[in-house]
């Protein structure tokens, strides 16, 4: 450079430097004239290591930066491509100067020069967008500024020109490279890389690394350049989504507003694009097909499918027929259009569509998305999150089978969430997983139909699961509102059960069974019954419920702790939680052996064992469910056998109490209690033996029974046994309890068998049995009103009364029935002995208990008196024994009065050598007595 050049550019005033260089520009000018490209060369060299890398000489540095851009405006568009290797450098490094005004006169220095090369800065792309990114945050106005106006006129060569432009440099190598920028021949690759001045391949991993920047100025940045480069069609963004979707879902939680308004709007369209890739796919591979067909049909026969021919209007013709047509006339030209409509059509499907070229790993996605899922909770993220997942089943299902597992174990927690948004959310993506989970081939290679329908009524979510997505959707969103081509009717929408199978599914479906993890989806779904909500605790077991409807085979193979799990989820305070958890045992029970269905019966008596809470607050609901869903009969015969051989004498009579407090009242067991009362068939039989040796454990129970069974005659042997057993507050409560049940609708036969005492002369003496057991209670009142308003019956002439071999009355006479049965199965004497033997048992472990041995307990047998046992209960006992309507004091005095007179009876027991001679002893003709006695007045 000539010496007043030199001294001009390293002055401090900027006047004087801008003089000086518009003289470096006419003096390169003047060199370019003269096709002096060394001195060009030695001029440019100079402003760079003597100027612009002058690091401790701003003015110099801030000179050379002025120099290289009238260098470049004065070599232009053409020239200045091959100097640029040794400008761009220099000034890159000026980016990073302390100095704020270097940086700024850096900013503008680039900017003349991106002016002038335009596409041939694309070269430097990566270098320049760094240098951008970290000046958006830069502390100074006045390079941000610059910067601003730098980055917009990058934008603009980029729209222009990133997608073809091809260096000046690369052309002049050879012609061959001409060629390969055309895209239908050479799409984005490695050969593109080397002819395009742009390329992404090499972009991607600088944005994969600035994406993980804090600064909201840097965010709103990359997001800006996102944005620019996804609008280039050309550039297919979308294919590398993966490499910085993360780092787009990061933004959403930024505190910045712009910041979150920006990204939101950029996933929006990236999603909007993935799903109109997927449908131009779908519409391709339709077309192909749809082409394949006429084709097939086209090269058959004349006489193949004539209504397939006049549908498609194209098809191909037999020289046979063509010459019977030409033999017609006029009908050639119309098969030569015919043939010209079939070229079309095949030449129309080689055609290229934007877009489905395009590659993208949904997998990938994915995998990003249900991470995000997991990790984050910040709402929009969740929102967002969710609502990709759930628009990918309308793309690519298929794909999120093998996130099944990861996906539940987050999806279901969301299922509970507080936000109204997220949840809808949450329960759409539930939905949408579990219909298409449904819609797979079962373990035998069929679609299991009525499971879809038997879940669907399962569902927690109902209604239009569209018209939810309204509110989901942002109102920003244009793409929304274009009716969108859906991949499978069935993923999206409840059908019929007949519907599923006829349903169109992708032709690239692969093998559901295969890629579903079972195992891994198992264990998900267990864990969430530890979930502190209901909904979720619930919609865990409604997957598992279908799971097995699906698939038993498969998941009774896997041992895990999944049943375990179950049954401690019968202890759950929420009875929705626990209806569903013992339709899921009884699916289990129901596709297992013996020796598995004993085995839950084991470990669900071991269960109320040990938490006498659950038996209290949900005995009666855990085995009403089970006889729904399972044998009433086999669970009853089960559970009896099994509390026959319990150790645990106290827990058989409570559980024995329960069972046949069902046993009567539930409505679920009345088929139960109807085969119980036909004793004449061996299968009642057998099962009346196998329920009475177990309903030992419990007195009152087993006298129940056999009212129920009409085993009247078994029964009053029982009610004298019951004379020498020791009559607790637990027992009258038991008999309180019973009599009230005589009362209800079950025992509407027994109390019409009351009219015929001559026929059922022992069910009158169980009933007066018990009443004579019963203080005079509210209880003992209405069954003694009961007895009194049949006994009138005695005063009848006998030949009013119908005899027990009249024509046309029923002959079911019941005084012989015990001894006529004494020859069938039921062995009654010995059923009788294995009562004797328990009771005793209990007797004996009641008394150990208290703190008393053996001796002691058969020494004090019938000391025990029962001011005694009114000490003891005496609460108790007194609200038994309060009449209706009477005032506590008169019940109190009567009780006194009644234990002294049960006092001096024991008393006069003991002083006969302990006789056990039972007042009931004397009952055995009673019906017939009463009316003696009243007929003689």
């Amino acid at each position: 450079m000539d010496p007043n050049i030199h001294k001009a550019l390293t002055d401090k005033i900027y006047d004087r430097r801008k003089a000086g260089a518009l003289d470096l520009e006419n003096l390169i000018r003047d060199c370019l004239a003269a096709n002096d490209h060394d001195r060009i060369a030695k001029i440019v060299h100079q402003l760079c290591h003597d100027y612009a890398y002058a690091v401790h000489q701003p003015h110099a540095r801030n000179g050379g930066l002025i120099g290289l851009a009238a260098a470049s405006i004065a070599l232009g568009g053409l020239e200045v491509a091959r100097y640029l290797k040794e400008i761009v450098p220099p000034v890159l490094a000026c980016f990073t100067d302390q100095d704020a005004r270097v940086r700024y006169y850096a900013c503008e220095s680039m900017y003349n020069i991106a002016k002038v090369a335009k596409g041939e800065i694309l070269l430097y792309f990566n270098e320049v967008f760094d240098a951008l990114c970290k000046l958006a945050a830069d502390s100074e106005l006045s390079v941000k500024n610059g910067a601003e106006l730098l980055d917009r006129l990058v934008k603009d060569i980029v729209s222009e020109s990133a997608a073809s432009y091809v260096s000046i440099l690369e052309e002049k190598e050879g012609e061959a490279s001409d060629e390969a920028i055309k895209p239908e021949e050479s799409p984005e690759g490695e050969d593109d890389n080397r002819t395009k001045s742009f390329s992404l391949a090499r972009f991607i991993p600088l944005l994969q690394e600035r994406i993980m920047v804090i600064n909201p100025y840097t965010r709103t940045f990359l997001v800006s350049w996102i944005n620019l480069l996804d609008s280039i069609p050309e550039l297919e963004l979308v294919a590398y989504l993966p490499a910085f979707l993360g780092g787009l879902f990061r933004f959403l939680s930024d505190p910045n507003q712009d910041v979150h308004t920006a990204t939101a709007t950029c996933l929006d369209r990236f999603l909007s694009e993935i799903k109109k890739i997927a449908r131009i796919k779908r519409g391709i591979a339709e077309s192909r097909k749809s082409a394949e067909g006429v084709k097939r049909s086209s090269s058959g026969t004349g006489s193949g499918s004539p209504s397939l021919e006049s549908d498609n209007g194209s098809t191909g013709v037999d020289p046979g027929d063509k010459t019977e047509a030409e033999g017609e006339g006029g009908t050639s030209d119309d098969s030569g259009s015919d043939t010209g409509n079939d070229e079309k059509t095949v030449s129309g499907e080689e055609e290229w569509v934007p877009g489905q070229d395009v590659q993208i790993d949904h997998a990938a996605i994915l995998d990003i998305l249900v991470t995000f899922l997991c990790d984050s909770s910040v709402e929009e993220v969740q929102l967002t999150t969710l609502r990709w997942i759930d628009t990918f089943f309308e793309i690519c299902p298929e794909d999120i089978l093998q996130f099944a597992p990861r996906l539940l174990s987050q999806v279901l927690p969301a299922v509970s969430s507080d936000v109204d948004l997220v949840r809808v959310a949450a329960n759409r993506v539930n939905t949408s997983l579990m219909e298409y989970i449904m819609t797979l081939s079962d373990e035998d290679g069929k679609t299991q139909s009525a499971s879809h329908s038997q879940v669907q009524n399962l569902a927690t979510t109902s209604g239009d699961r569209r018209e939810s997505a309204i509110s989901l959707s942002r109102s920003s969103k244009p793409e929304n509102k274009t009716p969108e081509v859906k991949p499978r009717t069935d993923v999206r929408t409840p059908t019929p059960a007949g519907d599923i199978t006829s349903a169109p599914s992708p032709p690239s479906q692969p093998s559901p069974v295969a890629d579903l993890d079972y195992e891994g989806t198992i264990n998900s779904l267990t864990l969430q019954f530890l979930n502190e909500h209901e909904a979720t605790r619930v919609a865990a077991l409604q997957w598992l419920i279908m799971l097995h409807k699906k698939a038993p085979r498969k998941l009774m193979s896997i041992n895990d702790g999944t049943f375990p799990a179950l049954l401690k989820t019968l202890s759950d305070p929420s009875e929705t939680v626990v209806t569903r958890d013992l339709l899921l045992l009884s699916q289990i029970s129901q596709n297992s052996d013996d020796s598995y269905f004993t085995s839950f019966m084991v470990n669900l008596l071991k269960l109320f064992c040990t938490d006498r809470r659950l038996l209290e607050t949900r005995g009666n609901l855990i085995i009403r469910q089970l006889c729904m869903s399972l044998s009433a009969e086999r669970i009853y015969r089960t559970l009896a056998d099994c509390l026959e051989k319990d150790e645990d004498i106290e827990f058989a009579s409570i559980m024995v109490q329960n069972l046949n407090n069902n046993l009567i009242t539930a409505p679920e067991l009345a088929e139960l209690r109807k085969r119980l009362r036909n004793l004449d068939n061996k299968d009642g039989q057998i099962f009346f033996q196998a329920l009475f040796k177990s309903w030992c454990h419990n007195a009152v129970a087993t006298f129940s029974l056999c009212l129920l069974a009409q085993a009247y005659e078994q029964a009053y042997n029982l009610l004298q046994i019951f004379g020498e057993l020791e009559m607790t507050v637990n027992m009258l409560i038991q008999i309180d309890k019973l009599v009230q049940l005589l009362e209800s609708p079950v025992f509407t036969y027994l109390r019409l068998q009351l009219i015929e005492p001559e026929r059922y002369p022992y069910l009158y003496k169980c009933l007066y049995g018990l009443l004579m057991l019963l203080p005079q209670s509210a209880a003992f009142f209405a069954l003694k009103n009961r007895l009194n308003s049949v006994s009138a019956i005695g005063y009848l002439p006998t030949s009013q009364r119908a005899a027990p071999n009249t024509p046309g009355v029923p002959n079911f006479e019941r005084p012989a029935r015990l001894k006529a049965r004494e020859d069938g199965s039921i062995r009654w004497v010995e059923l009788l002995d294995k009562f004797k033997q328990v009771q005793e048992r209990a007797r004996r472990d009641a008394r150990l208990k208290s703190g008393l041995s053996v001796q002691d307990t058969i020494e004090d047998e019938n000391s025990l008196t029962a001011p005694t046992v009114l000490e003891k209960d005496k609460k108790t006992l007194t609200l038994l024994t309060r009449e209706p309507g009477r005032p506590s004091s008169a019940a109190s005095g009567r009780l006194v009065s009644v234990a002294g007179a049960q006092a001096q009876g024991a008393g006069q027991g003991s002083g006969q050598g302990h006789s056990k001679r039972s007042s009931f002893s004397r009952l055995g003709g009673l019906a017939g007595g009463v009316r003696g006695s009243k007929a003689k007045k």
